[in-house]
């Protein structure tokens, strides 16, 4: 079995790393990729860098390239969903593409012709979360996550988005992962903390050094159980 796991910044994956140690380092496609070899599986950790053409070529890579079986996408976001607080722990049940507007030929918003509106991610995956979050003590939403190229922080703007695709959390790359892993039959999981609630305009509130902490022990036990 051969797990990718993506973060679109260093930041994300640094704490992967320096858990795992032993990795060896494969430079493809402009980018960095750390080959972890475990007892029974082996674990491929790119950073994908910010934006939905990254983040689609690195998940490509990891399947085409490295034979990656299943996707873990795991970073921040930003909460759209009043009730969700900063350091609150999400899994995408669905992603949609908020910046597409083809709404001119009479398509609704983040319609594509021969596509969906929304991305389904993996069920199997997405029970494993729960019962890692289970394990672990945290508590986990279930929510709809909308990405796209750009840094959300206008209140209206994230009202726009809650109200027109429900979404509960917005990002810049997790959909377009989606769309490849479902474009190659590939299971996926993106797995998002909260880093700045409806009301914040700034990133001020978010402690990233605990967050992380706090992510990597959840990404390796989900890892564990895969």
């Amino acid at each position: 079995m051969i797990v990718g796991v993506m973060g679109a910044l260093g930041e994300e994956i640094a704490p992967l790393l320096a858990h795992y140690k032993d990795y060896e380092i494969v430079e493809f496609g402009g980018n960095t990729f750390y080959k972890v070899k475990l007892a029974n599986k082996i674990v491929m950790i790119a950073k994908s860098r910010i934006g939905k053409v990254h983040s689609a070529l690195t998940a490509s890579s990891m399947i085409l390239h490295f034979g990656c079986e299943k996707i873990i996408f795991n970073g921040i976001a930003g909460a759209i969903n009043p009730a969700y607080k900063v350091g609150d722990l999400l899994f995408a049940k669905e992603l949609c593409q908020h910046d597409v507007n083809l709404t001119i030929f009479g398509y609704s918003y983040g319609f594509i012709p021969e596509s969906e509106i929304f991305a389904k991610s993996d069920s199997a995956l997405n029970e494993i979360a729960k019962q890692v979050a289970s394990e672990l003590g945290f508590h986990i939403y279930e929510g709809i996550i909308a990405s796209g190229d750009q840094f959300i922080n206008q209140k209206d703007k994230k009202q726009w988005i809650r109200e027109t695709f429900k979404a509960d959390a917005v990002e810049m790359e997790g959909a377009s992962v989606a769309v490849v892993c479902e474009n190659l039959n590939v299971p996926f999981c993106v797995i998002r903390t909260i880093s700045d609630s409806v009301n914040d305009e700034d990133l001020e509130e978010y402690n990233e050094e605990e967050s992380g902490k706090r992510n990597v022990a959840f990404i390796i036990k989900m890892i564990e159980k895969i």
